[in-house]
């Protein structure tokens, strides 16, 4: 097959990518509906002549919408489709809910406190979920109830932004609770300032280096 303007290689060579894609000679639809380049609505014609049109320009005929009655293609070149809906996809993967995990402990100090306060309200003023983890050491596991009474007033001072999933519970050594961001209109923000910003620094907590060891 000859090539033609704009061309990468022989048109036929370009059928191959994502499984269930279908575009050029492999489409099979008695008749589809045709956008152009420009985003032009073209008609209902037979899948040859469409292939014809963008022939003619050096580009590719992309089944888009094949479950549509006829199937909607468009006229594209196949690289730049691809790279656009990689983007897109990569897009919403970033734009979904994360679960970030704040860890502390009973004997925490009150400046460090706030100090994981602060970095959790960050984490749900960016639209995350946070995992509140409280672990107990040695003795601290007699007097599980301030564990529980930590986590429910972290919760509490976290109220401005977030709402709880669930009650704290506890799991192996560990007391938990999962909080939820409120809607971006109703949030309060009390640790952080409105134009904040979430710092490289302010990535999900690493585990204190002696964050599993048991104290006698």
């Amino acid at each position: 097959m000859a090539r033609y303007p704009n061309s990468r290689g022989r048109f036929q060579n370009r059928n191959r990518g994502p499984k269930g894609l279908r575009r050029n000679d492999r489409i099979r639809a008695a008749e589809v509906r045709v956008i152009g380049p420009e985003g032009t609505n073209l008609g209902v014609m037979p899948p040859r002549k469409a292939l014809e049109l963008a022939k003619k320009v050096g580009l590719d005929l992309i089944e888009v919408s094949p479950s549509a009655r006829p199937p909607v293609c468009r006229i594209l070149d196949f690289g730049k489709f691809l790279y656009e809906e990689s983007k897109k996809q990569k897009d919403t993967k970033q734009a979904s809910t994360k679960l970030k995990e704040v860890k502390f402990r009973v004997s925490i100090d009150q400046h460090d406190f706030e100090t994981k306060l602060r970095r959790a309200e960050g984490f749900l003023d960016h639209g995350n979920k946070v995992k509140l983890t409280l672990q107990f050491r040695g003795r601290e596991n007699e007097h599980r109830e301030l564990g529980y009474e930590r986590v429910k007033l972290a919760a509490k001072e976290l109220e401005g932004v977030a709402s709880a999933d669930s009650e704290p519970r506890l799991v192996g050594r560990q007391v938990t609770q999962i909080l939820s961001p409120l809607p971006s209109g109703k949030r309060v923000l009390k640790f952080n300032a409105p134009d904040h910003e979430l710092e490289d620094h302010e990535a999900p907590d690493e585990p204190d280096e002696d964050f599993d060891e048991e104290e006698d």
